[in-house]
């Protein structure tokens, strides 16, 4: 590989169940963002750009309170999440009031992506240990393999979940050789008094699970090719979901799709960093202190720019 891995920042949802821009609000001791420890841990394993994907509604605050902070650190560029960027053919829905989900805003990047990369959500803590596997992963990458070569970091169940609600995560089958088989995303995932945790999607049927089965966090490692045949197969998925105004078209939701039909291998890479993630506003004292302890243990800078 002759450049460097680019790191994919999906910030575009403003967090409805958080309220506010969560993706700028600050849980370090120098008013560091979580966003600021993924680029920093991302710095030092090898990247060398971001690309955040953002509403254009807040650019303008989000270049004064982000972006600015990084000049002359690593390359930054925007890309924006339109939700009437739709396929050829394809009419936005009237009384449909939000965008189409993580595959789509990964999309938004196609134009601007030539290298491999790494796909996360802005508001979510993945650690040191995860951003360098996934970068001696992306390292490695043959752009031009058939089946293109994928890979996810995949953390334990239970160390994901939130004390304050219920979660969403992409349940992930992984193979004796490592390889991701098939991901079954799953909304409403709680750990119950007892300590037992389950999904809750249908109340009358809840659904066990392991506290030690790994989930997909969308952390991501893709080559380009990833956008190859994306189009048609989401001007596809829009015909299918035609008037349903809720429907996303979430990202391991197509990359099952690739795995399945042989056309992507996607390498599970378990991780050793802790996952942190404010879901709720009542999550954010946790990371705060979890950051905090960090820091005093000479993980990161109490200052990191």
């Amino acid at each position: 590989m002759n450049k460097h891995p680019t790191l994919l920042i999906l910030a575009a949802g403003m967090g409805s169940r958080y309220g506010g821009l969560k993706q700028i609000d600050s849980v370090g001791p120098s008013g560091e963002t979580i966003m600021d420890y993924s680029i920093y841990d991302a710095i030092r394993a090898g990247f060398d750009k971001v690309v955040f994907i953002i509403r254009k509604d807040f650019e303008e605050a989000f270049r004064e309170k982000i972006v600015s902070k990084y000049e002359g650190k690593i390359q930054i560029e925007l890309a924006f999440q339109d939700p009437l960027d739709l396929p050829e053919g394809c009419a936005f829905p009237e009384g449909r009031e939000k965008p189409w989900g993580t595959a789509h805003a990964i999309r938004a990047a196609r134009k601007i992506i030539d290298a491999p990369f790494a796909a996360i959500n802005a508001d979510d803590f993945y650690g040191t240990d995860a951003f360098r596997r996934l970068a001696a992963f992306l390292s490695q990458a043959d752009l031009s393999a058939q089946p293109k070569q994928f890979a996810m970091v995949g953390y334990r169940l239970d160390q994901t979940l939130s004390e304050n609600g219920s979660v969403a995560r992409g349940i992930c089958e992984v193979s004796p050789s490592g390889k991701l088989v098939g991901v079954t995303e799953m909304t409403k995932i709680a750990r119950k008094a007892d300590g037992a945790i389950q999904n809750e999607e249908d109340p009358a049927a809840p659904v066990p699970l392991k506290g030690d089965c790994l989930v997909s966090l969308n952390l991501w490692g893709f080559t380009p090719a990833l956008f190859d045949g994306m189009e048609e197969r989401f001007a596809t998925w829009f015909k299918e979901h035609e008037g349903q105004l809720k429907a996303e078209w979430y990202i391991p939701f197509y990359v099952d799709e690739l795995v399945k039909a042989g056309k992507a291998t996607v390498d599970v890479l378990p991780t050793e960093s802790s996952w942190f993630g404010v879901t709720y506003r009542e999550d954010k004292p946790v990371v705060v202190e979890a950051v905090k302890k960090m820091v005093a243990e000479g993980v990161y800078p109490e200052k990191l720019w």
